[in-house]
Formats: C-alpha cells, structure tokens, sequence
C-alpha cells in the first residue's frame, strides 16, 4: 500500500520542466569557469584518475565555496507530527535537527514561519562519490545544492570537476513517480531505444532520480545495458535531480569534507513517505529548500537547467550546434501535464509513449484528431477511463484548464510525437526520439537552408546515419556539395566513416572539398594523443615529418611557400591558431571558396591525414576516391609501419601493423587486376614516376615500405627478370650468354636473341653494346673477374709473395683499386638528389657494402705493413685474413640464384641464434674451465697457458679431446713442467713427487667432466639443432618472398654498373669523372626502372588504373558476401528482420481491430441513447426539445478499416476559426496567467458558467484612453482588462508589406514552380527571435508607426508616405495577437507597396536610406517563403501579399 503522502504529492512529485524559466544565470557569475571542448575533458579525465587525491582535495575547496544548502534558522512549531509522532517546525525537521541558534530566542520571535526570511543559505555538507551498499562497487558523484543554485555552477561541476562530456543530446525523461506498470514488450522497447539513442548519441538522460515510477524504469534500463556491455566507453549518463527532504536515509550523505565514497543504503520496505535513490543513476544532484517532506522542490531548478544546458553550443570539428532537448513522457498525472504543456511552450518536442497510462495515454488517444474535435466532453470521458481512482476529484474547472492545454499541446503537433508501439511504421523508441527532435527542427522558420542545415548538425551530432538517410537526404530538399562541406569536416575530425560516405554519395568532390583553409584546419583538429600530433610539436612542420616517415628518396609533398604567400603547411601547425570560436566553419569555406590554389592532389592530403590517425574504416573510404591507387596504398603502408616502429602503445602498434598489410594487401589487389589486363601497362605503373608522391615510384615505395608481399608478385618478379636480362629474350638460355661472352664473334651468328628484332637484324656495334649493358652478361662479367681476382689473390699469397712485389702482385693492387673506385661510385650514386649523407647511410645500411669496406680497409693495411720490410710477415698474414672476407664476398654474388638464395637467408637467420648459443655455451665452459684449471694446476701464471686451459682445452673437450690428466690415467711427468719455466709444455697438476702419483681429486674431477659433458654435449647442442629447426621452419615459409624481395638489390646494382667488369672499369670510371666532374652532368636513373610519363599517357594510364580498382573492389564485396559467416550473418537479419514484419503485422492488425471495436461500441451507445430519447420525447408530447438530442459520433470504423491512426491529412486551421495567440495560459512579459478558455468556449453567445477572468492592466507612462466596455469581437481571451495595450478597445496598427521581384545576377526575376519569387523587407527588434514586417502601432497625430521611423533617416519619411497612399491594402481587421484581452486587442492595416522595377528611383532611395538605419535594429530583404522565421499573424499578411501578386510562397 503506498503512503499516504505520497499519494497527496501525486502532481508535485512527477518529474518535469516545471515552470518556465524567467532569468537564467550567466556563465560570468561563477569565478574561474573555463568553457572546454570533450576532448579537453577526456584527457583530463585521463590525466586524473578517478581516485585521485589532489583531485579530491579541490573539489572539497570548490564545492563548499561555490555551493550552498538551505537550513532553517527559526523553530516554529507546526500542527502536524512526524511519523515518529515527534513535534516538527514548519520546515517538517524535528527540533534536534535544527541548529542550536533555531530553537533559542531570536529576532524573529513571535512571528510566522517564512522560508524567505528564516530559511538561510550556507555552504553545502553533502557531495562527493556515493556507493550503494551491497548492489556492487559503482561509484556515482552527488551534491546537495540550494533551490537558488545558478544554473551555471551546476554545469561547471558537472563538465569541469565530474569530468562530463559536453552532451549532444538532452533527454529529460518525465512521468508517474509512482510505480506502474508497462507491457512487457513495451517495457522492453523503451529500455531498449532509450539507452540506444543516449549511447550512440552521447546523451544526457536526466530523471528524478529516485527509484520508484518512472525513474525507476530509466534505471533499470541502463542497469540492463551496464551488464550486457562489456566496454567502458558506452557507458551511459543518467542524473537524477532530486528533492533532498524527501530522500530517505540522507543523513549518510552528509560529509562536511566530501564523502569518497559515502555508503548509501537503499531501504525501500522503512522509507515511508519518503523516497530512496535509484542505485542505477551515475549523478546525483538533490536540490534542498531547507524543509522536510516537500515533494516537487527541485522542477524550478530542474527546469533552469535543462533551459541553461539547451542554450549552450557544441563545438566540434568547426560546426557549432545548440544542444537539443526532448522530453520523453511515460504515464504521469496532473502534474506531468504541467510539465509537457510547459515543454511545448517553450518549444521543446516531446515524445508521448502510448501504453504507458494516464495522461500519455489521454493525449496520445485525441493527438491526431482535429481541434475543434477535442472537446471538454471528450476530455471528460478520457478521463473517467484512464483516472478512474481520482476522476470523482476533477472539478469542471480543472477539467476546462486540462481541455485547454491539451488542445494547445495538440495544436503543437510539429513539437508532439506519440510512439505507439507497432502502429505507424514505430519500431524502435530511439528512432522515435531523433525523429522528434528532427520534426521539431523542421517545422522552426529558418531563412534558405539553415533548417536543413541544423538538421544535417544534429544527425552528424548524434552519430546516427540512419536517420540522416530516412529523415533529411531525401526529394523534399536538394542539397548543394558546397553546403555539405562544413557538415563534412566535422564528421572527418570526429571520426564519423558513415556520414563521410553518405557526403560523398550526395554529390560531395574531395577536389572541391579540400582547400589548403581546410586542410590546415584539419591538422589543428589532429587527436591529441595520436603520435603524428606529437611529432608535430618536436618537428613543427607537417611536410619535414612527412618526408620523414616515407623516407628522404621522396621529394617534399608542400612546397616551401614564397615570402609573399601567407603561411602554408611548412609552418608550425601546433601554434597556428584558427579564431573558430567567433567564426563557423561555413565562414571559413565561404572565404576560401574564391580560392583556386589546391594542393597537387587533394585526395591524397586526406588520405594521409586520415592514414597519420590510424583510422581505418575512414582511410578506406578515401582511398577508394584515390586516382593513383596502388601507390597510395603502398605509402600509406609505409607511413603506418614506420610510426608504429615509434608508437609505445603496443595495442596501437600492432593495429598499425595490421592496417599497414591490409593497404599492402590492396595494392597487391589492383596491381593484380592490371597485370591480368595488360602485363606491359601494369608494369608501367610499377616505374612511372608518381608527382603526387614525392616523385616517387611503386617499386620504389614498396621498396622502403619493406613490403616484400608485393615486390614477390609474379608481376613484378617478371618485371624485375625483364630488367635483369636488358634487351636480350628473357627464354634465351644462360649457356647460349656465357658461351657468346667466352666466344665473342658468336653474338653475331644468332645464338641469343633480342626483344627488338631491329638490334638482331642490324647487329654490329648495337647489338654488342646491348648484348654487354644488359645487367645479366654485366653480373656474370664481374662473376668470372671476381673469380680471376681470388685466384690471383691466392696465388700471390701462397707461391708468389716476394719482398719486392712481383707483376702478379701489382695486377692485384690495380685489381682493388678499380674495385675501390666501383664502392666510391656506388657511394655518390645520388640519383634522387637525397644528398651525401642519405646516401652514406643507405650504402652502409647494406651489410655486403660494410664487408666490402672491412675488405679493403684490411687490404690497405695489409698492404701498408707489406710494403715495409720490417713487417712482411705480419702483413701477409693480414692480407691471408682478407682473402677470407673478399671469399664471404661470393655468398652476395650467389643471392641471385633461386636454389642458393633462399638457403643463404637461412645461413643468415641462424647466425643470430648461434650468437645466443654461444652465450650459454660460454657460462658452462668458463665455469668448468676454471673449476678444473683450479683443481688441477697450482699457481700457473702464464696467460696463454691460463688460456689454454681454461678456454680452449674445455671447448674441445666438447667434440671429444678429454684432457689428458682429468682422471690421472695417462699422470706422466715428462709431459708437463713441474715449475711451468718450460713454454712448450703445461704446468704440472697437483701431484705426489715422492710417489709420482697424482694428489687431485680424480673423482671430483670425473663427476665435473660427466656434468660438463650431459650439458653442452647433449642438452646445449640439441637445443642448437632444435633453434636451427624452428628458425628453418619459420623462415622456410618466407624466404621465397625474402629472396625475391633483395633479389631487387642486386638487379638494381648490375643495372647502374658500368658494363666492363675489373680491372677494365677503370675506364668507365674515368668517362664518369669526366661527365659528372668535369662538365658537370647529373646522374639520371634508368628509364627501366623509373619513368616520367608525358601528362596524356599519364593521365589514360591512372584512369585505367582507376577502372581496374573499381573492380578489384567490386571483387572484394562481392568476396566478401560469399564467406560463409556472412552469409549466416545476411540469413539471420532476413529471418530477424521477417519476425519484426510478422509482429509489426499482428499489432497493426490488433490495433485496426480494437479500434473499430471501441468505435463500434461509441455508436451502439449513442444510438441506444438516442432511441431512449425518441422515446421520451414520443411519451412527453410527441414533439420533445432539441437541446437534448445527443450528437452523434463521426462514423471512423467505416473509413478507417484500411487506415492507420494519424494517417489521415487534416486541413484545419491551427484555431478552427478562433484565436489562438490570444489565448495564451500565460500573458507576455508579466506572471498573469489567463482563465482557461477551450475552442467551444470562446465566442460570446456560448454559455460558460464559471468564466472568472483574472482583470490586468499594465501601468504605462503615457495617460491611457478608458474605454472598459468593450469586447473583443473575436470572443474570449481569458483575462479583462487593457493588458499591455496602450488602450481599452481596437488598437490600431500599419504594416507596410514592402515587396520587390527577386532577380538573378543577369537581372532576370527568379522563379520557382512557375511562379515568380518576391522579395520582402523585414526588421529585427532587440531580444526578438523572430522577423517582423516594419510597422506597428502610431502614436497620435503620426502618419508612420515608430518602429518603422527607426529603419528609416527622417528625410525620407515623407517620401515614404507618398508610397504608402499609392499602395495597396491587402488586410484590414483584427489580429491575433498575444496581447490581446476581452476589452482591448489589435487591429491592422496591410498596405503593399510593391516596386516593380530593380531600377526604380524610390527603391534605390528606400535602399539608401536603410543603410543608415537604426544600429539597435536589423533590416533586411529576405525572400518570400512559407519558412520565412516571421510572427504567425505577420506570415499570414505576408501570404495574402504574394497571393495578390501570384508569386511563390
């Protein structure tokens, strides 16, 4: 059974708006407060973890000196008693719960209780983190504030100390505080939709907070989500604003120094008349008045906030939106009525769930009938069924003011949505929600396309590109490209793939999109954490830290701009700071838009600032835009690989990795697809010299990239072989190249074979020069030298090394020497213009060209100590060392062969694993080296002979050499010295000299030999076998790609080498001094392997390239879809998507069918009334009195068998004839409220009994004209008296309609459906959010009304009145206007005056004269539109105007 009082709160304690909001607080009356944007928040939530202690000791300063509670300083003893029986103040506290200055005597002794004078403010007691004992460890934050807070304190708490993101959206949830109940199914859609719209759109959910009715259901809901999520980040915010003297067991809330956590225990079965809170609310802000019991104390500043939060901006990405509010509506009662009546008031759309109960139902059975239908009888009947328990407590009166304010909550319908479950094509309660607000949108006046606009903001907002794609990218507008690019960049900066897509598909061209305005924005916005922004501050140049990442071979991707140009993006991006707050975005791109200066590729600067994020999905979208695809593909693979070498996020890192070899993969795709086209021009695209890339190439890019996938594609592998042999056939044998390079004349006899048949048929001079270039006969000339050279070297070293150097001898010096020359060419081969110290580092990055440089530097010094007699021997055996490296040196000239190759990567591979053996192997042979060393021999203090005994002695004992004297077997002291004087021999060991016999140990020793030898023999070197297996095993599978990869280098070296091998290159080299040096000509890479196309054959090469990648994403998709876990994932939304149809069926088809019933059952009724009234009537006197007769019901069942609820258009005035502004509940700029007056009470002949019209007159300064008899003609108004008129009966008014034809740049007249668009001139007050035709009300004796002297310069006024006599009137009568009362109201003159020539005299005139206007007022032409934001009565004039004319409206 609930509480009594509970039941008494009824209406005050539903949650709601509440009041309207008179004045809300400025942000200037808090000290210190910071507006920041969410990523601010979240890095500061980030930075300060959740119980940090620093942070904690600020909140408790900030709160108390910011935030205040209410205490009661007065004992006054009321009537009533506690529930405990206890005596109470009039607050409800007992008097133990009062200070101790309340209950002495006081100044206000004596006199009655006032919370204005004896409630007193004082800083708060009660906030920090609460935890809800024994329902798990979530922690929440709470504060207890006084009902006087500013708005702007509890907002700075929320976004700044709580560490709340700025919400995109605001959903005030409002209904019965009592517990009800729902469907199931319907309970289940609402948890559903409710905490999908707030998850994906970045909600706010705010409720009462307490758990019982419909706060109840809110928390269950994200109580439900919480635990089948599984991620922190759709973690849902749901804050209750509750009455802290009605909360029960609050006295744990109470910690002066902040509770962290304070423990709250939730009693339901003790609370009383009291409430607990909901344990499933995140924020909790309980509003104290300083009394005790008071239900419906915090809608006042529950209303301010929700106000205050709707009125603040968003900024993200350059596009600025005022956060939206919805109120969602669940059953309520009288007080929920309040609330939704004041919600659509001030403008605030509502979502009514049907279903639900009481008053959501009231409303949601009469939303879409007419007005003039929505009568105080029908009222009458919906609430005796749906308030059954209390509709004997309705009086007429209360039932007159619910019929009134459902009619205007009704005659909203654009801020109304009811959501009926299965009914008008509802499923989803967050669709209903979004689509609300979109509708609310809508229906606002804006000028051109700012309603679209806002709409496109709000979806983008929200994350929602469903609703995007159903509700605002439809026929009813055509969008502009140019109008989605402000929307376009923020979906780009916060990170929305969807809605850059569905940009794209409505017309959007990155070409046009991307400005260098656009793309400096874009690198402001870069995410703070992502590692490119951090380079960026270290760097501070976009294009340096690009050409860092994809490698110095690359030209600058932005050139270095001009002193006269302003900065470009060379300049310091981290501290070039755009004025976005000031300025939107759409200023921005209306600035640039006269630019025509666009970077050299515009898709592929927004593909690198997506790819520098590492942002997939929206990366994939760009590329796919992207014209030379492959080359893309392969440097944003490049890009990735080398900032995860440096990202420390190892999650982030890896995903790098994976995206890296996705675009590797896609490059492997398309070149594919081209190769499978045309082999010739897909390996054109492998060389053609790329400008957008730095003057790059593919093969170059994978090259750096290291994307050995791509390099061992058969394609490029038969492009790398074409280059290998030059112009010889790639089928000619090797035989038939090495027999014509022993035998020279062969060339000439056809033995091999060219490509160009013209060099075979020539022959000559020709085909030897190609038959010599080519890098094949090259390889295999420097092979047969390189062997001449060792065998030389060898010779020299064994038969002929002589004191004086002998003619073999200097024929290997000039040998080296020409091999010195090759290594220094090789090392100032700058093709690409990096320069000497790139090049430096790349030659020796190569691991041949550091044996190469060790070779000949040992050579030199070999050669050095040779050369002087002294040192002979040493420097032979220096230079026998360095035949050993120049051997090794062949391992390199086998890496072209496809059997040698991959083995030698093996060879490679395990070197590393045997420099880990080694480290094991030597603990175990230095520990037992020195151990038997140490038992064995005494004081040895020769250092080889240490050596020897330690070292090497104990690693050939490993391969079977057991030391002689380990068992003293073989003790025999003729082979040793007994004082270790002898060099040639070892130290005696430790022995008896009398007896000859050994002294060691012989058994320590065997044991320590045994241990020795079950280590290294048997465990180290079989874990040497089992690494060399695994490495095998593992690099087995890639070493084909490996070889193939560095099989590139050594083509690329015998390409750029001179043909003649050593000693003979010396030649070469002198022409190359002579060239390079002397006459000054640069080195020029072959055209076989880098290519600069002519700007047609360019330009026919990327469109084929870009036809075959549309296949080759085709071919994904259509792979894609084949896999057999999508096909299971299609199957399962067809069969999910079949239940929902079959569903939504049977409640379509239930619904008809309860509808025609009831409406079945209203006529049956009615006609049984009616007979029971023939009948009388018949009895009485066979004539009886209409007044009697009932009306019958419209006949709905019969034409709506078919029909869905609301489906039917209803022309209807908003007023049915009536006036509507004029009967406004609450009278402008005063706090009168009007006696309701329902639509069948307005006229004057109809009856209304209990008419008691409150009676106002403002006070003015001038002297009013009395006239209090009148009545307004148009019928009620709900208040007497003048108002704020100036007088008692018609107040006269002019509007001048001042009208011109609206033309193009060429001077014609623009139309639209034919007909002819106007222009009007309209003017904007001070703290007006509407336009307004110039005009209003005359003072007396003026022929111009003030408002519109004030857009005019006096020395027009008179011409002005000539227009006016010779214009036309269009209107002339009453008007609807919220001032209007029962005695004084409006009446208007329209005038048109309409200037027919753009070259009238007069117009140019009127134009001049406007621009001196008034600067508190705006004026302006605007075009004529049924969406102009113009004054309901002033849009209605302006109607008639454009129907005079036959223009659009």
């Amino acid at each position: 059974m609930e509480p009594s009082a509970l039941r008494k709160s009824g209406s005050e304690q539903e949650e709601g708006f509440g009041v309207q909001a008179r004045r809300i607080a400025d942000l200037g009356m808090v000290p210190n407060l910071r507006r920041s944007n969410s990523s601010l928040y979240r890095s500061r939530r980030l930075q300060c973890p959740f119980g940090n202690s620093e942070k904690q000791e600020n909140l408790s300063s900030w709160i108390p000196e910011n935030i205040k509670k209410k205490e009661c300083m007065y004992f006054v003893e009321s009537s009533k008693l506690s529930d405990a029986g206890k005596v109470v103040c009039e607050c409800g506290y007992t008097r133990e719960q009062h200070l101790d200055e309340a209950t002495k005597p006081h100044a206000f002794q004596g006199k009655e209780w006032d919370p204005k004078k004896h409630v007193q403010e004082m800083p708060t007691d009660a906030f920090g983190d609460i935890v809800f004992t024994g329902l798990g460890q979530k922690v929440g934050k709470y504060v207890r504030v006084s009902q006087d807070t500013p708005s702007s304190v509890i907002y700075h708490l929320m976004t700044q100390h709580w560490g709340l993101d700025i919400p995109n959206l605001l959903i005030s949830v409002t209904g019965g505080a009592k517990n009800f109940n729902m469907k199931l199914r319907l309970k289940s859609i609402f948890r559903r939709g409710l905490v999908k719209v707030a998850q994906t759109t970045g909600a706010w959910i705010i409720t009462g907070g307490s758990h019982t009715g419909v706060m109840k259901q809110v928390g269950e809901a994200v109580r439900d989500f919480s635990l089948s999520s599984s991620y922190k980040e759709g973690e849902v915010i749901t804050i209750g604003v509750a009455t802290w003297g009605t909360i029960h067991n609050r006295e744990s809330l109470i910690q002066p120094t902040g509770g962290f956590p304070a423990e709250y225990i939730l009693d339901e079965e003790g609370q009383g008349n009291l409430t607990c809170l909901d344990s499933n609310h995140s924020h909790f802000i309980l509003v104290d008045d300083g009394t005790h019991g008071q239900y419906g104390v915090e809608i006042p500043l529950r209303t301010k906030l929700e106000k205050f939060i709707s009125e603040q901006t968003k900024e993200r990405g350059g596009v600025a939106i005022k956060i939206p509010i919805v109120c969602v509506v669940l059953e309520g009662g009288p007080g929920t009525l309040h609330t939704i009546y004041n919600a659509i008031t001030n403008g605030t759309p509502c979502v009514i769930v049907e279903g639900s109960g009481r008053v959501a139902d009231v409303i949601a059975q009469v939303a879409n009938l007419p007005i003039s239908e929505i009568t105080i009888s029908l009222i009458q009947q919906k609430l005796s069924v749906f308030f059954q328990e209390m509709f004997e407590t309705f009086t007429e009166s209360r039932i007159v003011e619910w019929t009134k304010k459902i009619q205007d909550i009704v005659r909203s319908r654009q801020l109304l949505t009811v959501f009926r479950e299965g009914k008008d094509g509802q499923q989803d309660v967050d669709v209903a929600i979004l689509q609300a607000l979109l509708k609310a949108s809508r229906s606002q006046d804006h000028f051109g396309h700012e309603n679209w606009d806002h709409q496109l903001k709000l979806a983008v907002a929200w994350n929602r590109v469903d609703i995007a794609r159903s509700e605002i990218f439809t026929d009813e507008w055509q969008w502009k490209p140019s109008d989605l690019h402000p929307t376009m960049t923020a979906a780009l900066i916060s990170n929305k793939p969807e809605f850059v897509k569905l940009f794209l598909e409505n017309g959007v061209r990155l070409k046009e999109f991307v400005t260098w305005d656009t793309l400096l924005y874009l690198y402001e916005n870069l995410e703070p954490s992502c590692l490119f922004h951090c380079k960026l501050q270290k760097m501070h140049h976009v294009a340096q830290v690009l050409r860092e990442l994809l490698g110095d071979f690359t030209q600058p991707l932005y050139p270095r701009p001009r002193h006269s140009d302003r900065p470009r993006l060379l300049l310091p991006v981290p501290h070039i700071k755009l004025n976005v707050q000031g300025v939107s975005l759409r200023s921005l791109y209306k600035r640039s838009s006269g630019h025509v200066t666009f970077t050299m590729d515009p898709v592929r600067d927004l593909l690198i600032w997506a790819i520098v994020q590492n942002r997939r999905e929206l990366a994939g979208i760009i590329w796919a835009q992207s014209q030379d695809c492959i080359a893309a593909a392969l440097a944003c693979s490049k890009i990735l690989k080398e900032l995860s070498k440096e990202e420390e996020d190892t999650d982030s890192s890896e995903e790098m990795l994976v995206l890296a070899d996705e675009y590797e993969h896609r490059a492997i795709g398309v070149f594919t697809e081209c190769y499978r086209k045309d082999e010739e021009r897909a390996q054109k695209l492998l060389i053609r010299v790329s400008e957008a890339w730095g003057k790059t190439t593919c093969l170059q890019l994978a090259l750096e990239a290291k994307d050995m996938k791509f390099v061992s594609h058969g394609g490029i592998q038969a492009f790398l072989t074409k280059v290998w042999w030059g112009q010889l056939c790639v089928d000619n044998g090797l035989w038939r190249v090495v027999l014509c390079m022993l035998v020279f004349p062969l060339l000439f006899t056809g033995l091999v074979s060219f490509r160009e048949k013209r060099l075979q048929a020539v022959g000559g001079s020709a085909c030897a020069r190609a038959f010599f270039s080519a890098p094949v006969v090259v390889f295999h000339l420097n092979i047969l030298s390189y062997f001449a050279f060792l065998c030389l070297f060898a010779y020299v070293l064994m038969v002929d090394f002589q004191p004086t150097p002998s003619w073999c001898e200097c024929a290997i010096y000039l040998w080296l020497f020409s091999l010195v020359c090759e290594e220094t060419r090789q090392l100032f081969y700058d093709p690409d213009e990096c320069g000497l110290m790139k090049m430096a580092a790349l030659y020796f990055s190569d691991f041949w060209n550091k044996l190469d440089v060790a070779a000949i530097v040992l050579f030199i010094a070999g050669l050095t100590c040779r050369l002087i007699p002294a040192t002979l021997y040493p420097g032979r055996v220096i230079l026998s060392l360095d035949f050993i490296m120049f051997c090794l040196r062949l391992m390199h000239i086998f890496t072209v062969s496809k059997t040698l190759g991959p083995k030698i990567i093996i060879v490679k591979r395990m070197m590393k694993d045997v420099f880990f053996f080694l480290f094991l192997l030597a603990v175990w042979v230095v520990s037992f080296g020195v151990a038997k060393q140490a038992i064995l021999i005494h004081n040895e203090r020769r250092v080889d002979w240490i050596f020897r005994g330690v070292v090497y002695h104990s690693y050939l004992t490993i391969f079977g050499q057991i030391p002689a004297y380990i068992d003293g077997v073989n003790f025999n002291l003729d082979h040793c010295s007994p004082n270790g004087t002898d060099p040639y021999k070892p130290k005696c060991p430790e022995s008896d000299v009398t007896r000859h016999e050994p002294a060691f140990p012989e058994w320590l020793t065997v044991i320590l030999l045994c241990l020795y030898l079950l280590f290294t023999n048997i465990l180290l070197l079989n874990l040497l076998i089992a690494m060399f297996n695994y490495t095998f095993q593992q690099v087995q599978e890639h070493t084909d790609q490996i070889w193939k990869f560095q099989r590139h280098d050594l083509i690329e070296e015998y390409h750029s080498r001179p043909p003649a091998p050593p000693p003979f290159i010396l030649l070469s080299h002198l022409q190359l001094f002579i060239k390079r040096v002397v006459l000054k000509i640069p080195a020029k890479r072959h055209k076989q392997l880098k290519n600069k196309l002519e700007k047609n054959e360019e330009a026919a090469l990327l469109s084929w390239e870009i036809y075959l990648k549309e296949n080759y994403l085709q071919n994904q998709q259509y792979q894609q879809k084949q896999r057999p876990e999508q096909k299971i994932e299609d199957i399962c939304n067809k069969v999910d998507a079949m239940v929902d149809l079959l569903d939504m069926d049977h409640l379509k088809r239930s619904g008809s069918t309860e509808q025609r019933l009831a409406s079945l059952e209203e006529q049956v009724a009615q006609t049984a009334r009616t007979l029971h009234w023939i009948v009388r009537t018949l009895r009485d006197s066979g004539f009886g009195s209409e007044a009697g007769v009932p009306i019958l019901a419209p006949q709905k069942a019969s034409e709506e068998q078919d029909a869905e609820p609301g489906s039917r258009k209803r022309a209807e005035e908003p007023g049915d004839g009536y006036h509507v502004n004029a009967r406004h509940l609450l009278y402008p700029n005063s706090l009168v409220t009007r006696f309701p007056v329902p639509n069948e009470k307005v006229p004057w002949e109809v009856e209304f009994l209990i008419y008691d019209p409150p009676f106002y007159t403002a006070e003015r300064k001038e002297a009013a004209i009395v006239d209090p008899t009148g009545e307004n003609p148009m019928g009620r108004t709900g208040l007497r008296g003048r108002g704020s008129l100036r007088c008692f009966g018609p107040n006269h008014m002019l509007h001048p309609v001042v009208t011109r034809w609206r033309r193009n740049q060429d001077g014609a007249i623009c139309r639209k459906s034919i007909k002819k668009m106007l222009e009007v001139l309209v003017v904007e007050h001070p703290l007006s959010e509407h336009w307004a035709l110039p005009g209003g009300s005359r003072e007396p004796g003026d022929t111009l009304p003030r408002k519109l002297k004030q857009i005019l310069r006096q020395e027009s006024w008179p011409s002005f009145e000539n227009l006016l006599k010779r214009g036309m009137e269009v209107y002339k009568g009453y008007m609807d206007d919220p001032r209007n009362t029962d005695n004084a109201w409006i009446e208007t003159v329209a005038i048109s005056i309409h200037f027919q020539d753009q070259n009238d005299m007069e117009l140019k005139r009127l134009n001049s004269h406007l621009q001196a206007c008034d600067p508190g007022v705006s004026a302006r032409w605007q075009v004529v539109d049924k969406r102009i934001p113009l004054y309901s009565n002033h849009k209605t004039i302006l109607r008639k105007a454009a129907t005079l004319f036959g223009a659009h409206y």
